[in-house]
């Protein structure tokens, strides 16, 4: 896209790391209206100025592709917080401390629920006991919740719907007594309070300040995992106004009917949704057709190849000893789904945990192939966690894609090889085996309860989950699976050009190259080079989307 005319912004005397074909680095980039010029030598980039040229020296400093987060809820994070702050607990004796700090200023009989809980993240390993919570507040409702499983006290039990309920979700002690551990199909049973709703406005005006906390990190696009008309309304009303400061995927979950579904009720259902894989333009479009095929790792309800064993049993407490998680759909169940998505046009996803969840879904993409071949849907597997050598081998063959969440990896394997042992852990996010099979690894954080990149359920700052993958260390400090590091180019590739590639978007984002959108960001540090133990501590020091710098930090202008 070679121009005589003088660029609107020209960045010189820097480390362009284009993530291009080649992966090629250069030392200035010039952008013009909402696009990318060229990229060159500073000398050569340096004759586009003009009268009107915003001049940046970057005296050094490193330039990548605006980050593309690959699969994260903004909506629930934005709003998570509105009330008051969510605490950072990573042992026992905090999350007491804390519902103890509750009790002492709510009425009594009131409810006290931390929004987004997982044991099995505390420092200790091992769920709060009934009693603890009990003593921690006897005159109040207890309900930790994590999504796919929790915990409650007995005065929430009591004031519930539990009595004689025998329902399979409640775990009972060798007495047959509630240990407070339920499944997410017993939060039904829980008399909790109503949600309260904050004004539209005010909703509004937190998804803003998320997004612009999303840029701080260099974060330029991103994919949300779940549609609602509300929070598209809210993104394209941040438009309106000049103040969405991030491009917008949104996955569509699969609208629930209960029975049998036959292929024609299938596609009649989602022509209804009007809309497909890829509608809307360059700043809020659709994306896959997702459904929720299990539950989740942290609450034992991830569906396994094998049974889950006794190490879970004690700390979920569920005694079955041939149990392997939860599955909301069977073969029969997803098989018209997939078909009639992929005869509509629609890329497929699903939310799936457990290996057992990544092969039935290969087992149904593999059969929805021979109808119409999936390869140019880039289908995914969103999480998976568990890719072995036979799995991997079969997605490379159908084309699909790994959708990640490396702070999964930071958070969660130590417990993951604590409760499964060192055979079944070889197995937890494979990255190395995964790109060497020339698998597309996309990479995301699952964003989805409060505010701070880096001590957020999950934490949402890519430079972690870039350092996590490229050194393969955990949060509490342990190197598991040391074999399945990946280069730093190739991490950098999973939140640029691969999550373009995700999206269909590969020729207008994802790498610094001429004619692409002008998304970028400026590090506060050489990502390529910096000690390694650097790297989770990179900020953006300026971002840039559409050609407008929309976060200024550091000393760039200094």
């Amino acid at each position: 896209m070679e121009t005589n005319q003088p660029a609107d912004i020209i960045l010189i005397n820097g480390k362009i790391i284009t993530v291009d074909q080649d992966f090629s680095v250069t030392q200035a980039v010039a952008i013009s209206g909402n696009r990318i010029a060229l990229a060159g030598s500073s000398d050569h980039i340096g004759k586009l100025s003009g009268d009107d040229t915003l001049m940046i020296d970057l005296k050094g400093k490193t330039v990548i592709p605006g980050i593309i987060e690959g699969h994260l809820h903004p909506e629930t994070a934005a709003f998570s917080e509105m009330d008051e702050d969510i605490p950072h607990i990573t042992d026992i004796g905090k999350l007491l401390e804390w519902i103890r700090d509750q009790a002492s200023v709510k009425k009594r009989g009131e409810w006290i629920i931390h929004p987004k809980f997982f044991y099995t993240r505390m420092r200790e390993l091992r769920q709060p006991t009934l009693a603890e919570l009990d003593a921690a507040a006897p005159h109040h409702l207890v309900f930790l919740d994590g999504t796919y499983g929790g915990m409650v006290n007995t005065r929430a039990m009591k004031h519930s719907s539990f009595a004689g309920a025998g329902h399979p979700g409640i775990a009972y002690d060798e007495n047959g007594r509630p240990t407070g551990f339920l499944k997410a199909s017993a939060f039904g049973l829980l008399n909790r309070p109503p949600v309260r709703q904050p004004a539209y406005k005010d909703k509004l005006h937190a998804l803003r300040v998320l997004l612009q906390k999303y840029n701080r990190y260099a974060i330029t696009s991103l994919c949300s995992g779940w549609y609602d008309p509300e929070t598209t309304r809210m993104y394209h009303d941040l438009r309106s106004s000049n103040s969405l400061t991030a491009r917008i995927m949104q996955h569509v979950i699969f609208p629930a009917q209960s029975g049998v579904l036959s292929r024609e009720m299938v596609l009649e259902s989602l022509k209804e949704l009007g809309t497909v894989t890829g509608s809307g333009d360059e700043w809020i479009r659709t994306g896959a057709l997702k459904v929720l095929l299990d539950g989740g790792i942290l609450t034992g309800t991830a569906f396994l190849r094998e049974p889950w064993g006794e190490k879970a049993y004690d700390l979920f407490g569920f005694k079955d000893p041939d149990y392997r998680g939860i599955l909301n759909y069977r073969y029969e169940d997803l098989v018209p789904v997939v078909s009639a998505a992929n005869e509509l046009g629609w890329s497929f996803t699903a939310h799936c945990t457990g290996g057992g969840g990544v092969d039935l879904l290969l087992d149904v993409y593999e059969h929805v192939n021979k109808e119409i071949p999936v390869k140019e849907r880039r289908f995914s597997i969103i999480h998976g966690n568990f890719f072995t050598p036979e799995s991997i081998v079969r997605m490379k063959e159908l084309g699909i894609y790994a959708s990640m969440q490396p702070a999964w990896f930071y958070k969660d394997a130590d417990a993951m090889k604590y409760i499964l042992g060192d055979e079944r852990i070889k197995n937890f996010h494979p990255y190395n085996s995964l790109v060497n099979a020339g698998v597309m690894v996309n990479g995301g954080s699952d964003h989805m309860v409060k505010l701070d990149a880096n001590t957020s359920i999950n934490p949402y700052n890519p430079f972690l989950a870039i350092w996590t993958m490229v050194t393969r260390t955990t949060e509490r400090g342990s190197v598991i699976m040391p074999a399945e590091a990946v280069t730093r180019e190739d991490a950098l590739r999973m939140y640029t050009i691969n999550n373009a590639y995700a999206s269909f978007e590969e020729a207008s984002k994802g790498s610094i190259e001429p004619g692409k959108l002008a998304d970028m960001a400026v590090l506060s540090e050489d990502i390529l080079t910096c000690p390694v133990d650097r790297i989770k501590d990179i900020e953006s020091e300026l971002t840039i989307l559409d050609g407008k710098i929309v976060y200024s930090g550091g000393t760039i202008f200094n």
